[in-house]
């Protein structure tokens, strides 16, 4: 029986690869033969057609212009499904063919769509708000040059609109305000920056938290003295990436890694711990530091990944030792609504400050799984703000409950994106373990961190 030449076979391709050191992931026709392949899988399957609005395009085009026919699919028609990815991870996670399950077919959509916009920014200008959004620590710089002005202008709304227009940042998204001070700052006033590489944990506190909100950081460490863990502050830290490689961007990706290996390396070579606070930049480190890297930085991004822990996830595995604290007061409500962001689920390590919150307070936690859609800085874009609201709806309505007072979520951004469509602001897990010690510790000074 001859095999139908028409016919696209569900197992990898010969230009399958997710590594960019490999040449056949800068080509095209390599490229192409996986995105027919993949589509055709997912054209199949459809599990995937809710978390996000390219499978559902992806699906629009087969239905109805092409009869279920991939390779009808045009150029134009393939970016326009791939710039509708915004990196939640949902769909690897969910996929039942996907390497992280062992299944033959090695599907990746995510990795997919970063190896699409890799090779088509390649000699690509970069806009101004690809410019500003893919490099936080240089925008928050600019920002507290101004003295607190960019804080208010944040808010008027003719500033908002000039910048929609110039820069496509939607004029109604909700944006961080920026600290007047770092984190960094704060560490170094205290005493808690280490010269010296010996150290249990070194926590990467994460440009959000380097830069926005300090107090979540401050929390953490006052959570991990109180456990008596170890743990050291370092200058220099930058953002992890993700920002810029969401953009295709691996050059500005492969350098701040470089940077912050150079970094947290020799604590890591001491048997350090790293702790990082945003799931997204654990996420990165973990996942996608050892594959995007290349040569030496590889190697040690391989040794960083298997040192990374999220701070609650290391608290957890410590609970049982007599060093860990249950010294709490019970939290004023009885009931917590969690939300499990999407880049903790990517990692696969449970949901740790849920589990932390729900042991040592004894408090009832609903938890909420749907994405919220803000996914960096997909929700602040002119063209996917509308669209980042309505994937985020479902998650908005899961948190709300009569008996629920207070929102938890490991995730800063998505508490942004609850507080604005949602009314309610989440905190973090490590700042609400905090207050809970706070209130049973005001008159030991070591462990408040709130000023």
């Amino acid at each position: 029986m001859e095999e139908n030449p028409s016919r696209i076979s569900y197992l990898p391709t010969d230009g399958l690869t997710y590594d960019p050191s490999d040449s056949k992931y800068w080509n095209e026709n390599e490229l192409k033969k996986e995105i027919e392949r993949t589509f055709e899988i997912c054209h199949g399957c459809r599990m995937c057609f809710k978390y996000c609005d390219s499978f559902p395009k992806l699906f629009n085009f087969l239905d109805k212009q092409y009869d279920g026919d991939v390779k009808k699919i045009k150029p134009q028609e393939t970016q326009e499904i791939m710039d509708e990815c915004f990196q939640c991870k949902l769909c690897e996670v969910q996929c039942p063919y996907s390497v992280r399950d062992g299944h033959e077919f090695k599907l990746d959509f995510p990795k997919l769509v970063h190896r699409h916009k890799a090779i088509h920014s390649i000699d690509k200008p970069r806009s101004l708000r690809d410019k500003i959004l893919g490099n936080p620590d240089k925008s928050a710089g600019m920002a507290r040059a101004s003295f607190g002005v960019a804080n208010v202008m944040n808010r008027v709304r003719a500033h908002r609109w000039f910048m929609e227009k110039l820069l496509g940042i939607h004029r109604e998204k909700l944006l961080p305000d920026f600290s007047f001070s770092t984190f960094e700052k704060w560490a170094t006033k205290k005493g808690l920056i280490r010269n010296k590489n010996k150290a249990e944990t070194v926590l990467f506190q994460t440009c959000y938290v380097q830069h926005n909100e300090p107090q979540i950081g401050k929390d953490t460490i006052e959570v991990l003295e109180r456990n008596e863990v170890d743990c050291a502050c370092v200058k220099g830290l930058k953002c992890c990436g993700m920002p810029a490689w969401e953009q295709g961007d691996l050059k500005t990706l492969r350098t701040n890694a470089k940077h912050n290996l150079d970094i947290l390396m020799p604590f890591v070579e001491q048997g350090s711990r790293v702790l990082a606070i945003n799931p997204t930049c654990a996420m990165m480190m973990r996942r996608e530091y050892p594959e995007l890297l290349e040569g030496e930085d590889r190697e040690r991004a391989k040794k960083l990944s298997e040192a990374t822990n999220d701070p609650s996830e290391y608290l957890w595995n410590i609970r049982n030792e007599e060093r860990f604290s249950t010294a709490m007061h019970n939290l004023q409500t009885e009931a917590i609504s969690y939300h499990a962001p999407c880049h903790l689920r990517a990692q696969g390590i449970g949901f740790k400050g849920r589990d932390l919150i729900k042991k040592i307070t004894g408090s009832k936690m609903k938890t909420v799984m749907e994405c919220c859609g803000h996914d960096g800085t997909y929700a602040m874009k002119v063209e996917s703000f509308d669209a980042s609201k309505r994937i985020g709806q479902k998650s908005f309505d899961g948190m709300k409950t009569e008996e629920t007072e207070v929102w938890v979520t490991d995730c800063p951004l998505a508490a942004l994106q609850f507080k604005q469509h949602a009314g309610v602001k989440p905190k973090h897990p490590m700042s609400i373990l905090a207050e809970a010690y706070r209130s049973v510790d005001t008159e030991n000074k070591l462990y408040n961190y709130t000023n």
